[in-house]
């Protein structure tokens, strides 16, 4: 342990202070709207938030009443967290009596088919999100969609995209770190599951769980799916993982061919009858990720200008943070990224892949299971030894950002130290002792009264006139922008798809080809 945690210094010695300052972060978050009880709001998305198509900070996600709110790339968690808190003063004030459902396992939710699909208006890009959520819906069902959860943008100078490629490869090896930390969803409502096969036991009231459960959403009943599971995808370097997606991309999938592309009616039922309609439909923990142009294909992106940043898209909402995340938790993502560039990182294979998902599993369902042991490197480890040897090699990294930055790396650290020497204060164990603490109480309960507490919390918090005023403009910008996408149509909208879904333009053109 010594020597690797020397190494680890030695490495971060070779990285300039700048670069390690120049670090960048950004935070996508999802939450429902639901009414005073804890019921899906059936509303559209609210016209007073601006137009989901276009509104760089506020969108949707699945379906109408599920927001997004989006911040920026920041120089520290500070900025960053206080940008989406900024975003949620305004939503919170433009939704009326509606809640931000601050759980990420739904709230009490209406029968599957009148879970309203989000909507982006007429144009060919609208109608194309729309139908991509439809498609969704039929392959996966709306329930798991409404799945709710924060993902962590994140990059640092001077890298490359071979080095984004080794961070994700220990980004995958280690992430049960943070399902076992930040989970926050061991528990579900029993209607959720209703119908559907699983292994949940009844926990109190209407709630199903399990016992040492860390992430349900990031298990079994979350964004898994079976036909994905067969998708061998490398993340030794671009070329394997770009080969990967573009075959499931590509390759019609029999189940998904009888769908079809249109219901009995005409109507679109999907964008395509491959594996993955779209780059978006690939679950996994983390992804490399460029910022495209518009109407350009990410996977097209990458291979042509290379990974820009890594999205992390493994993060529970924190029921228990007004705003979902901590700047706590912001800053040890830090480390924790950190960590898996400077840490060596050999390339992966064909059998390592199903043991990592085996990890990840074990860790969502029973990750706080006293003696629950893992597979490293084809030998079984504890969750616990594994997870303080990560913490111990943090150490250095923490020195090095507190030495280029307003500091909280190693606050941000003894944190996360002083929750494994406590289990009970993990999230996912508070939120079990909640919900546990009256015989009538539920998870449906607890969570809604959380929802209530982070709204009177953000809406207690100073809000300037000319920050109303700045959000107001933007929203009305965005309507008229989205007038001006629908505007410039002039291709049918199956010709749209059918140009956008061309596997050519998945792909970088040779020199001299047109």
């Amino acid at each position: 342990m010594v020597d690797q945690i020397k190494q680890m210094a030695a490495r971060l010695q070779g990285i300039a202070p700048q670069a390690l300052a120049g670090i960048r972060r950004g935070v996508e978050k999802e939450s429902l709207r639901t009414d005073a009880d804890g019921a899906l709001s059936l509303t559209p998305h609210p016209a007073a938030l601006g137009s989901p198509l276009t509104h760089a900070q506020i969108t949707t996600d699945f379906c109408e009443s599920q927001v997004e709110l989006v911040t920026g790339a920041h120089p520290s968690a500070e900025a960053c967290l206080q940008e989406l808190r900024q975003i949620h003063q305004f939503v919170y004030r433009q939704i009326g009596e509606e809640r931000l459902w601050v759980g990420s396992m739904p709230s009490r939710l209406p029968v599957d088919e009148t879970i309203p699909i989000a909507r982006f208006g007429v144009s060919n890009t609208g109608r194309a999100k729309s139908v991509y959520r439809m498609g969704l819906s039929h392959r996966y069902g709306r329930r798991m969609q409404v799945i709710s959860g924060i993902h962590y943008n994140w990059s640092m100078p001077g890298l490359d995209t071979d080095d984004y490629f080794a961070l994700i490869r220990n980004f995958r090896r280690h992430s049960f770190l943070l399902l076992l930390l930040q989970g926050s969803s061991p528990a579900v409502c029993a209607s959720f599951v209703a119908g559907r096969p699983h292994r949940l036991v009844p926990i109190n009231g209407n709630t199903l769980g399990l016992p040492h459960a860390t992430s349900l959403r990031m298990g079994r009943l979350g964004y898994q799916s079976d036909a994905q599971s067969a998708l061998s995808v490398s993340y030794n370097n671009l070329e394997s993982y770009a080969a990967s997606l573009e075959r499931a991309l590509t390759e019609p999938h029999a189940e998904y061919e009888a769908i079809g592309i249109h219901g009995v009616n005409g109507e679109y039922n999907q964008l395509a009858t491959s594996l993955l309609q779209i780059e978006n439909e690939f679950y996994s923990t983390i992804r490399p990720k460029r910022v495209i142009k518009a109407g350009e294909r990410p996977l097209h992106a990458l291979r042509e200008r290379g990974v820009e940043y890594v999205e992390v898209r493994c993060i529970d909402l924190d029921p228990f943070e007004p705003i979902g995340i901590s700047e706590t938790m912001a800053r040890f993502l830090d480390l924790f990224l950190l960590h898996c560039h400077v840490t060596p990182s050999p390339p992966d294979s064909p059998a390592e892949i199903p043991v990592l998902l085996h990890n990840q599993s074990l860790t969502s369902e029973r990750g706080r299971e006293p003696g629950l042991l893992l597979e490293r490197a084809g030998h079984p480890v504890e969750i616990m030894v594994w997870a303080r040897e990560l913490l111990a090699q943090m150490t250095p990294i923490a020195d090095a950002l507190d030495g280029v930055t307003s500091g909280g790396y190693h606050a941000a650290l003894q944190a996360m130290h002083d929750l494994l020497d406590d289990p009970a204060q993990l999230p996912s164990a508070r939120l079990l002792a909640q919900i546990c603490s009256t015989p009538e109480s539920s998870y449906i309960d607890v969570i809604r009264n959380q929802s209530e507490w982070a709204r009177a919390a953000v809406l207690a918090l100073d809000w300037p006139a000319q920050a109303q005023a700045g959000f107001e403009q933007s929203a009305a910008e965005s309507r008229l922008a989205q007038q001006q996408v629908e505007a410039a149509d002039v291709l049918s909208f199956e010709a749209f798809r059918l140009n956008y879904v061309s596997p050519a333009r998945l792909r970088v053109q040779a020199p001299g080809q047109s």
